[in-house]
């Protein structure tokens, strides 16, 4: 078997409505085979087992989350992560937080555990809608179907090392 080279990181609150957002995605990629070195995980809030996972020698981890960015809810990203910006010399101590997951928080951890920061890190993300209902939103719900595809044809893209950062947003109608 081949060791895994990509780490996909579903995280979220299946409690909190949209928040649970990459918490389905992850657990819906795990249905489906992925290519060889491809590695999924649902981490929900567990941010101390992301970090001691981000400890194994990952070329690139994709982040699935809800991402507020002020689009209209529904709408996919996949943004880079530049690690100097999470865990350069101005970034602020780690703050562990066993019952919560703040991603930024996560990868300082991991470079204070003596892992500097992967290689890469990409987020799909899922603009949220705002409101405190504890059920996933419509648009929400439509585009964990569209992320499953969107993380796949990114790790695809990866894999044959082609760019996998579109410019821009995806929209889900």
């Amino acid at each position: 078997m081949t060791p895994a080279r990509i780490l996909v990181a579903g995280i979220g609150n299946i409690f909190l409505g949209d928040d649970a957002f990459g918490v389905e995605v992850a657990q819906r990629l795990a249905r489906k085979p992925l290519p060889d070195g491809v590695c999924v995980v649902d981490f929900g809030i567990r941010g101390l087992d992301l970090a001691y996972a981000l400890l194994d020698p990952y070329e690139m981890v994709i982040l699935v989350d809800a991402a507020p960015r002020g689009g209209p809810p529904g709408t996919l990203y996949v943004l880079e992560v530049a690690p100097r910006d999470v865990c350069g010399p101005d970034a602020a101590s780690p703050a562990i937080d066993m019952h919560g997951m703040d991603p930024v928080q996560v990868l300082r951890m991991t470079a204070a555990l003596g892992r500097p920061a992967v290689g890469r890190i990409l987020l799909v993300g899922c603009e949220p809608k705002r409101d405190d209902n504890h059920e996933m939103s419509d648009p929400v719900r439509v585009a964990v179907d569209e992320a499953v595809l969107l993380v796949h044809s990114v790790v695809d893209r990866l894999l044959r090392g082609e760019d996998a950062v579109d410019r821009g947003a995806f929209s889900v109608p």
